[in-house]
């Protein structure tokens, strides 16, 4: 059952973005898959959680970026706070959503956002619209394919933390990896690597060094098979890419098995889910039926995830055992 309600999901997300040509149609994928994947029972107050954090973090990203971008100092500071609340968020099961939700969606806004060129306005209300319409496409998904008894409300989503010296280095080591990818991304200009930004703030997710090199792995094997599920999207409607029917039937099939690992364990989720955005995003933002298709994209994707995965894991390797240095040295350990 939670594999046919994760694929409904999804391509009821993918039917929405083409009949209401949503310039960012990929999160009305993505949204799906990661809720309902966590989710075993409908549950409101989850749905509206992420909501509020998408809203909230849009608009709190947005106005640093306008108020304080001529001010670096004062802006590395607001960002630092928001990156820090979302941290600590991630470090207790009930607002984990909440948390991941605010610091990749922050992450990418302040990207984003620091560039005259890009509306950011028009990102902000498609990502408004899709979190709200992703309740009613979980809705309709749980009163469809109901869950069995024995399904419990929520995943199990926790990170291990044994005392208060482990919190203090998880939170510590999220925060700075995601801040130096901020600044990193903010000096080199790097608006068209959405996809490296993203996987950085997903292998950071877990928290721990044994997690992020664990998800890393996972993230490359994804990628690869999403960048060959597209390919073989691409290839197979040909000239009939730019009819919405077929496009909407084969992007729906493709995503067929990654939905069924959803369910399979961590492992296979993680890879599912990876491969699932290097699928989505170049067939939702970079193809022009009958002008531009995605061949080129794809490979940039999988390059760019590569290289940013590479770097992430050195720097959390280097900001890891730094932190566990710096505390552990004070009680003579």
């Amino acid at each position: 059952m939670k594999t046919l309600r994760i694929w409904f999901g999804c391509s009821l997300g993918l039917a929405l973005s083409i009949i209401f040509d949503w310039s960012y149609g990929f999160f009305a994928i993505m949204l799906p898959l990661f809720v309902l994947g966590k989710l075993e029972r409908f549950n409101l107050p989850m749905l509206l959680m992420v909501v509020a954090s998408a809203i909230g973090t849009t608009i709190l990203a947005t106005l640093l970026v306008e108020l304080l971008q001529p001010y670096p100092a004062l802006l590395i500071v607001g960002v630092g706070v928001m990156m820090l609340i979302n941290c600590i968020a991630m470090m207790k099961p009930k607002t984990y959503l909440f948390g991941f939700t605010g610091l990749l969606v922050g992450s990418i806004v302040l990207n984003f956002a620091s560039y005259d060129f890009f509306d950011i306005e028009d990102f902000n209300v498609n990502l408004w619209v899709i979190t709200l319409a992703n309740i009613a496409i979980c809705a309709l998904a749980f009163w469809l394919f109901p869950a069995d008894d024995k399904d419990a409300g929520l995943s199990e989503i926790s990170t291990p933390v044994k005392q208060d010296i482990d919190y203090i280095a998880q939170v510590a080591l999220g925060w700075v990896v995601s801040m130096a990818a901020f600044i990193v991304f903010q000096v080199a200009d790097l608006y068209d690597s959405l996809s490296a930004l993203a996987s950085i703030i997903i292998i950071i997710a877990p928290m721990t060094l044994a997690g992020s090199m664990a998800v890393a792995k996972v993230r490359i094997i994804g990628t690869g098979l999403g960048c060959i599920a597209g390919l073989a999207v691409q290839l197979t409607l040909g000239n009939w890419f730019g009819h919405g029917i077929l496009y909407w039937l084969a992007f729906t099939i493709a995503m067929g098995p990654f939905c069924h690992w959803q369910t399979k364990g961590q492992i296979k989720s993680a890879i599912a889910f990876s491969a699932m955005s290097a699928l989505s995003v170049p067939l939702t933002t970079a193809v022009i039926p009958e002008q531009k298709d995605a061949f080129f994209s794809i490979l940039y994707r999988f390059s760019s995830i590569f290289i940013s995965v590479t770097m992430t894991v050195m720097l959390i390797w280097v900001v890891h055992h730094g932190i566990r240095h710096q505390l552990l040295k004070p009680i003579g350990k």
